[in-house]
């Protein structure tokens, strides 16, 4: 088990634009991090160092180890969670990646590909068993990857967990079903959700933080918006109204 000098976290959900400049990209990330203080739990869009850029396939998946590299520095007393495309044993998957001290201490490939998004024409789908909860920084998170919010069956490997984690590149036509989904996730299973999607105008950019309670604050202009994480708010909702999550 990992642990903080303190048991204070603040929660942290990012929004903001991917451009076609990977390195300008991933100083917006960076200089975003620094606003945030230690102890936070940092979600940023899926893919957003890059976005979906197949046409530049080489490009970005030598980028990820750049950018991997980067983020590990600036994750000491920080615990961050974001996706990139990366190669593994000669095939492309989208790996979702905890961050703290210094270390991807977790990393899943994206398990449900979006095939309207010809995902599966470019990657590889990840396995359903690698999806778990993990503790870090005595917080138990669970990450879904943007499509995956929709399968049932990981919802309820999800039920535990403190934190759930959704880094996103959801289209803008759906986005109530993003909106009525991250709320209802963080009512289920009674925890903190925290959603972040891109600001692209493909895209919904409902970034936000939804409570145990299911009261969702949404980014609106903010790149970076914070809300305190009490755990008691967990266990007071479990207790409340207890429907078998310990």
């Amino acid at each position: 088990m990992m642990t903080s000098k303190t048991s204070e976290h603040t929660l942290c959900s990012l929004l903001f634009e991917t451009t076609d400049n990977y390195e300008h990209n991933l100083q917006t990330l960076l200089t975003l991090l620094t606003q945030t203080q230690e102890n936070s739990i940092i979600v940023a869009p899926e893919v957003c160092l890059t976005s979906y850029d197949y046409e530049r396939m080489d490009e970005m998946l030598f980028f990820a180890s750049k950018a991997t590299a980067a983020i590990k520095k600036a994750s000491y007393n920080k615990i961050i969670i974001l996706t990139m495309l990366e190669e593994k044993e000669g095939k492309v998957f989208n790996f979702a990646k905890v961050f703290y001290n210094g270390e991807v201490v977790f990393q899943r490939a994206k398990a449900k590909l979006f095939k309207f998004g010809d995902e599966d024409k470019y990657m590889q789908a990840g396995n359903d068993e690698d999806f778990k909860i993990v503790e870090v920084a005595g917080i138990k998170l669970a990450v879904f990857v943007c499509f995956e919010l929709r399968f049932k069956e990981l919802w309820q490997k999800s039920e535990g967990a403190d934190v759930i984690a959704v880094p996103s590149w959801w289209g803008e036509l759906r986005t109530e079903h993003f909106k009525i989904l991250t709320q209802a996730l963080a009512l289920m299973n009674q925890c903190y959700v925290i959603a972040s999607d891109s600001a692209n105008k493909e895209c919904t950019a409902m970034s936000g933080i939804i409570t145990p309670q299911g009261e969702a604050f949404r980014n609106g202009n903010k790149p970076c918006l914070k809300v305190e994480y009490n755990k008691k708010e967990i266990a007071l909702m479990r207790r409340y109204m207890d429907v078998g999550i310990r």
